[in-house]
């Protein structure tokens, strides 16, 4: 279908990667993985044609429809909802105006013999097959099933989409990607900014409605139900399987195996080698000998070990001083913006030690609720924060609390106490801050960067309860399971905002679902809650 032939990218004397070639297929389904900075993104902006490599081509067929979601989207502002989302039938419009001009011309001209004429009759008769061979479609249900599918209400259809934040235009342009059916739909995080029922529903929708999909993600569980194959693009090169991302970590755990054994075999057959050169090179008799083997190493084409592998690294909290039995209690609790209600008499206990989600679609109030706890809003009803309570709070907008003048290094070690000082470079690289990075000043830090630094200063704090809100998004899946582990030993209160199924999984033990202006209790873990959901929603159908 489409073939990404030898192509490579340089950046300012820098290699990214070189001589990638793979082909898509029709019905292909691909995780493409690597590290951050691996040049995932790069690969998905030159398939979709955004970006030219350095060498190399990418031969797409002429009738072929390639669909792309950035990760950033710069939006126009100059339509509803549902106008913005309907451009997606633009090209279908187009055809049906063009149409209907040929035939008003065909009506009124008498030139009948003409080559014009008969031009004319040749083009509306190419136009109306390609026209007619489109389903009848009624545009107006499908943009609606769509948006619904995504979490927009009827009442959000006239709405201007400047009234919208950056995740909900993500929504917008992902609507008019989807009802486009296109024949490759790339995709790069497009989790982010999406609660989970709109996870679900999209994840429904690439492996039941789309055609080929390449996407990159960092949900594990997202990748894991949709693909069928892993591209990995590391250190400069790609290695392919036709595997599940879960399936790919074994296959790639014995390619490491067997390349840490490649290279320890040649690092020790080199030494012997540059031992044997160095005793006889002033000898005679062994001239020949040596000048063989000189030449020998300068042609060794050198094993590479893929990527250092930080599995060993293990983070730890501090203990937790201990608090009171019932850290946050609310009673009655009641919000509401003017006219608009968030919840409505909210009732809530955690205890001490429970690690509990808040669930539910964007703007229900979850991190209303954050901010009701952390008393950073007014509210009616009670609210009660129990005896010796120290939160640790992770906001979605952590990162631009950090002090901008310190460097990367200093930031961490004016809080690092204890054995976790001797790790301070090892806890950074696992952050994925090495070398240089390590100096730099928060300053020029990428948002996803200061993200990170973010999460690994709230992960040395010695606090009894964490309120971490979405702290996954900029997050890649080795980074994600070291918090995890970390949050899974950590022995105080956790209370945790996130639509990422497999980082919830095993680490939440009850669910606070946020929803129609109220707060519901479920007492099962993330599993038996989604099942609960599908089982809710198959009885709305029924309905």
């Amino acid at each position: 279908m489409i073939t990404v032939n030898d192509i490579s990218v340089q950046f300012g004397g820098t290699t990214l990667f070189s001589d990638v070639s793979f082909a898509i297929n029709e019905n292909d389904k691909i995780a493409l993985m690597g590290k951050n900075g691996a040049g995932k993104s790069t690969l998905l902006k030159i398939i979709a044609g955004v970006n030219k490599p350095s060498t190399g081509t990418v031969a797409v067929p002429k009738e072929l429809v390639v669909a792309y979601l950035p990760q950033h989207l710069l939006t126009q502002d100059n339509a509803t909802v549902f106008e913005e989302t309907s451009k997606a039938f633009e090209g279908i419009f187009k055809m049906k105006a063009e149409i209907d001009a040929i035939n008003e011309q065909l009506t009124i001209r008498t030139d009948y013999e003409s080559d014009a004429y008969m031009k004319l009759i040749e083009d509306v008769s190419t136009l109306s097959e390609k026209y007619y061979a489109i389903e009848e479609l009624n545009y107006e249900a499908e943009v609606e099933k769509v948006l619904k599918g995504l979490g927009f209400v009827r009442e959000d259809f006239n709405k201007n989409t400047s009234e919208f934040s950056g995740g909900w235009r993500m929504r917008i342009e992902l609507a008019k990607i989807l009802l486009q059916k296109p024949d490759l739909i790339l995709l790069d995080e497009p989790t982010n900014h999406i609660d989970i029922d709109s996870v679900q529903w999209l994840e429904d929708f690439l492996i039941n409605s789309a055609k080929a999909v390449i996407l990159i993600s960092h949900d594990r569980a997202f990748v894991d139900n949709i693909t069928n194959r892993t591209i990995e693009v590391t250190m400069g090169r790609i290695y392919d399987y036709k595997a599940t991302y879960s399936h790919y970590l074994e296959l790639r755990k014995e390619r490491r195996i067997h390349q840490q054994k490649a290279y320890e075999e040649q690092q020790k057959m080199i030494a012997e080698t540059q031992e044997f050169i160095e005793r006889f090179k002033g000898t005679y008799s062994k001239t020949l000998q040596v000048q063989s083997r000189v030449k020998m190493l300068e042609k060794l084409e050198l094993v590479e070990v893929d990527e250092i592998d930080t599995s060993a690294l293990k983070l730890k909290f501090p203990p937790s001083p201990r608090s009171g039995q019932y850290p946050i209690v609310v009673t009655d609790l009641s919000k509401k913006y003017d006219d608009h209600i968030v919840f409505n008499q909210a009732n809530m206990v955690i205890e001490r030690g429970q690690k509990v989600a808040f669930i539910g679609k964007n703007g229900e109030g979850k991190s209303t609720m954050i901010k009701a706890i952390m008393g950073e809003i007014d509210f009616e009803g009670k609210l009660e924060i129990g005896h010796n309570v120290k939160i640790g709070y992770f906001a979605q907008n952590q990162a631009s609390l950090l002090d901008e003048n310190l460097t990367v290094f200093e930031t961490i070690d004016q809080i690092a106490v204890g054995d976790i000082r001797t790790q301070i470079k090892n806890l950074l690289g696992a952050f994925m801050f090495s070398g240089d990075d390590t100096t730099k000043k928060v300053k020029v830090l990428s948002g996803g960067e200061k993200t990170r630094l973010a999460m690994i200063k709230l992960l040395l704090e010695p606090v009894n309860v964490l309120i971490l809100d979405e702290p996954t998004n900029h997050l890649d899946m080795k980074t994600k399971d070291i918090i995890k582990d970390a949050l899974k030993s950590f022995d105080g209160t956790l209370v945790l905002v996130s639509h990422d199924r497999d980082f919830l999984d095993g680490l939440v033990e009850k669910v606070f679902e946020f929803g129609n202006k109220r707060v519901k209790e479920h007492f099962e873990d993330i599993k038996g809650f989604l099942e609960l959901k599908k089982m809710e929603h198959l009885r709305d159908i029924e309905r």
